[in-house]
């Protein structure tokens, strides 16, 4: 950090050695801006999943669902006793039977809206609302078993892992991409600079032979290109803000996708790419110039 702070603070006879304008300083506010723009893309993406992640989990782990298959003259009653028990077993905030209209609609998507439910043997679906930890799934099996047998338990473990691994795995995905973008900006910045020095060899060694240290010509490089690259991250990740806040809201288009967003503090997190940028230049550029340095004889 304190060898950023001085670099920071610059030396102006240092300034001079590397041109102000050219290619490589064109390459390097293009490539940190790109990267800038990409990696708040991509950490957006991150903390949308790992928030879809948590509402899936949430929204089904609060939620079961009881299947009574019983002979129609039975049904309300065993209805009847399912319900009795749900309301006396601790973790159920609340459960109901859902109608012949709320059944219709539930299957209206694969057989259609004329679906006579009355008239098929479809089981009777009850809605089980949880609260706190839950209710002690098996103990509730065992004893639906003994006085509605033919009640069928459905936590919704076999749809929630699936949906629940699906999000952590683009979570995992977007930090993949977050991590190929920081490479990648080391690389497209070490390239750089390493044309840079190339160019400016012939200069180098003049500095050399009047006796200027090794240290003194890779700073000038380093400020110039760590200063580029942090005006490159800054225009990027102000533009990507910008296209962030302009999207939809979830709760108005209800999408995925319309759920990159960040939320409250997370908006400070678009902050943090432009030091890290300034971070990866100043590495990336110091070690290039102090290899070019010692392949000077």
């Amino acid at each position: 950090m304190r060898q950023l702070a001085s670099l920071l603070k610059g030396d102006p006879s240092a300034d001079r050695i590397v041109p102000p304008t050219g290619f490589t300083a064109q390459l390097t506010v293009f490539t940190a801006a790109a990267m800038a723009f990409l990696g708040v893309f991509a950490l957006a993406l991150s903390l949308a999943t790992a928030r879809l992640a948590d509402r899936w989990g949430q929204a089904l782990a609060q939620s079961s669902t009881i299947r009574i298959s019983a002979p129609a003259d039975q049904r309300q009653a065993q209805t009847d006793a399912v319900l009795r028990i749900l309301s006396e077993t601790p973790g159920v905030a609340s459960s109901r039977a859902l109608s012949d209209a709320e059944q219709r609609a539930l299957l209206a998507p694969w057989f259609g809206p004329e679906l006579p439910v009355e008239t098929l043997p479809i089981p009777q679906l009850v809605e089980v609302i949880e609260e706190g930890r839950g209710y002690d799934a098996e103990g509730l099996r065992l004893r639906l078993q003994a006085e509605a047998p033919g009640a069928v338990v459905d936590d919704h473990t076999r749809w929630r892992r699936p949906l629940i691994r699906a999000a952590e795995r683009l979570n995992l995905l977007a930090l993949g991409a977050l991590t190929l973008i920081v490479l990648t900006m080391a690389a497209m910045i070490t390239l750089a600079a390493s044309t840079a020095l190339a160019a400016n060899r012939q200069v180098m060694t003049v500095l050399r032979l009047v006796g200027a240290r090794d240290i003194f010509i890779a700073r000038a490089f380093v400020r110039r290109f760590t200063l580029r690259a942090s005006m490159g991250a800054a225009i990027g990740t102000a533009l990507a803000v910008l296209f962030i806040a302009l999207m939809p809201r979830a709760d108005a288009a209800g999408g995925f996708l319309t759920d990159l967003a960040f939320s409250g503090a997370g908006w400070l997190l678009p902050l943090l790419i432009v030091p890290l940028a300034a971070f990866i230049a100043f590495w990336a550029t110091r070690h290039a110039a102090l290899r070019a340095l010692k392949e000077i004889p």
